[in-house]
């Protein structure tokens, strides 16, 4: 099933998940079926596997033989993760995993437009619906363009990037992904550097195009609330932007809170419900970085639902 995907922090997510034997547990990014399998395959549970991509649940039918009742597979996004939870009849449940990076799979098929390494069409939805890259490129404004890139690919020459951009596509709209690759290249001043120049530029498309970060704060809220006693949630980030929201997320959920009290001048501690049984984020070892360049950048992070 994974042949082609290389679960990333594979160990680290059964080990910090602890499946048990009984429990129900998401995996909110089904993909290639990595996390699934290895769950699976360390307790007698159940897995309710996520993905809005309709190409992964094709996949997942081969996982779906082999486990039968304890894989559920479901069609959707992981920001309604409640809704699909219980919608399967489950009130709540004891673990979810989260991995927000782009599955190999959606990498290497150059059809899907995310990767600038490969030609194609200019798409990059996940889910195969909505407005594409190519729509977002022809549609959006200078200021609007230089925001998005900004925003959600950190990229320092984002304006200059734009304003090259919205003057190339007046002559020949952007709709392959190399085209926009080397434009964007062409834009950027200075020598270019081990990581390809149009890197942000392509990240920051991707996220805008599928709402990610909007859907990782739902994803976040909604997954918590659904865990029972003693479960946990675990989520491998890939960049920057999302690791700060998983970790001021999980954060303020398991921060003390206080409870006021005229009678103490310091107040009360209040228990929030949840806590970090990790101080700080996990990170891939130095062998599977060698292994599998694309988990070098990978933070794992873990919040705990108190019994």
């Amino acid at each position: 099933m994974s042949d082609g995907h290389i679960p990333v922090m594979l160990r680290e997510v059964v080990e910090t998940l602890k499946p048990i034997d009984g429990g129900v547990y998401v995996d909110g990014t089904f993909g290639g079926g990595g996390y699934t399998k290895a769950i699976l395959e360390a307790a007698q549970c159940t897995v309710i596997a996520i993905d809005q991509d309709p190409d992964a649940i094709a996949r997942g039918q081969s996982l779906q033989k082999q486990y039968g009742d304890r894989l559920r597979l479901v069609h959707g996004n992981f920001g309604d993760v409640a809704t699909h939870v219980a919608g399967l009849g489950y009130k709540t449940i004891n673990g979810i995993v989260l991995d927000l990076g782009v599955s190999s799979y959606q990498l290497d098929e150059a059809e899907r437009g995310f990767s600038f390494m490969r030609d194609g069409p200019l798409d990059m939805r996940m889910g195969r619906q909505g407005p594409s890259a190519a729509d977002l490129l022809a549609a959006l404004d200078e200021k609007e363009l230089a925001d998005i890139f900004y925003l959600y690919g950190e990229e320092r020459h984002s304006r200059k990037i734009a304003r090259h951009l919205v003057s190339r596509r007046k002559v020949l709209p952007f709709t392959r992904t190399l085209d926009l690759a080397e434009a964007v290249a062409d834009a950027k001043p200075g020598p270019r550097g081990k990581i390809h120049p149009a890197t942000q530029v392509f990240q920051a498309l991707r996220i805008a195009v599928n709402s990610e970060l909007d859907v990782l704060q739902k994803a976040l809220s909604e997954g918590a609330e659904a865990l029972g006693a003693e479960g946990r949630y675990v989520v491998v980030s890939f960049h920057s932007l999302e690791d700060r929201i998983v970790k001021t997320t999980f954060k303020d959920m398991a921060g003390p809170r206080r409870r006021v009290n005229r009678y103490k001048q310091d107040g009360e501690a209040v228990t929030s419900g949840f806590d970090l049984p990790l101080r700080k984020a996990l990170e891939c070892s130095a062998e599977e970085a060698r292994i599998n360049p694309r988990s070098r950048s990978a933070k794992l992070r873990v919040l705990e639902r108190l019994a």
